[in-house]
């Protein structure tokens, strides 16, 4: 079931990735910038867990078209802050729009107690404690940013 249902959940943002010539590396670093930003590339690179050499080049691509910006950090000038471009910003909603309507949708026919189970589920199949607990309602650190209180 869970191979079906992401399967569908990420057709039509592949497709529009594909007209641009992206693909989901991308769409993931878009999808993280935005909701995070400013964020550090070292925090990206603990979330995506993925070599610096594979974020490079797929930072690059996006920097180089106009969706993200690399700013200096204030106080590290070495630190590499990122965020959405205004075109980055038009991407990253078009790629998530539809996905944001399909879980809206099976939230509501689902019902609350089954959303609540279903989110027990997919903490159940993490395995990293820390990753777990940067999805504890009573924490208020977004993810990337554990341990830096």
């Amino acid at each position: 079931m869970l191979f079906y249902a992401y399967r569908d959940f990420i057709a039509e943002p592949d497709e529009m990735l594909a007209e641009r010539g992206l693909g989901r590396a991308h769409h993931r670093v878009i999808y993280f910038v935005g909701r995070y930003p400013g964020l550090h590339v070292s925090a990206l690179l603990e979330i995506l867990q993925i070599t610096k050499q594979s974020l490079s080049r797929v930072l690059g691509q996006l920097v180089q078209e106009g969706y993200i910006r690399q700013s200096p950090g204030a106080s590290d000038r070495r630190q590499r802050l990122l965020e959405l471009t205004e075109r980055g910003r038009e991407l990253e909603q078009a790629l998530t729009e539809n996905q944001r309507r399909r879980i809206a949708r099976a939230y509501r026919e689902a019902g609350a107690e089954a959303v609540e189970g279903f989110r027990k589920v997919m903490l159940g199949i993490m395995t990293d404690q820390q990753d777990r607990q940067k999805f504890d309602r009573n924490n208020d650190i977004p993810p990337g940013r554990a341990g830096r209180r």
